[in-house]
């Protein structure tokens, strides 16, 4: 943290490398931009990887590619005082508060923004088979059911 705030512009990183907590199949490869602007810590970038996911209907494995481009505002400083000058100074997109002597880790926000961007079901796809079992065995005979079974014309 103590290099951003020295820094007398924005601090850029290209990069192509594995990030811990996500199982991709190729490298995380991007651009991250982060600047001081007075009480306000700005972060801008863009990542892209491919990542291995087990279908939750059939369960086969496949590769689900996953962006992420995000810019997010993050106030600096360690107590309410701190926080509300940077509310004044523009509230508009901060998302959370960091503390100056503190650390702001990059792989981490790049993990965090590529795991906003994971899907909630995964899906193989559109023609998934679905389950082995599904259209090859024998329709169930649940005895619950009889009473509706009887209404069938």
């Amino acid at each position: 943290m103590q290099d951003l705030l020295a820094a007398e512009g924005p601090l850029s990183w290209r990069f192509a490398q594995p990030i811990r907590g996500l199982d991709t199949t190729a490298p995380v490869c991007g651009e991250l931009h982060v600047q001081v602007e007075g009480p306000l810590l700005r972060v801008e970038g863009h990542a892209h990887t491919t990542l291995a996911l087990r279908c939750d209907r059939c369960l086969q494995t496949f590769e689900q590619p996953l962006r992420a481009v995000a810019s997010e505002r993050i106030a600096l400083g360690s107590g309410e005082a701190d926080l509300a000058e940077a509310l004044d100074f523009d509230a508009e997109g901060i998302s959370e508060q960091l503390d100056p002597a503190g650390s702001f880790d990059p792989e981490q926000w790049i993990y965090e923004q590529l795991s906003l961007q994971l899907p909630l079901v995964n899906r193989c796809g559109p023609h998934c088979p679905g389950p082995a079992s599904w259209g090859s065995a024998e329709p169930l005979n649940d005895p619950r059911w009889a009473a509706l079974k009887t209404l069938k014309p």
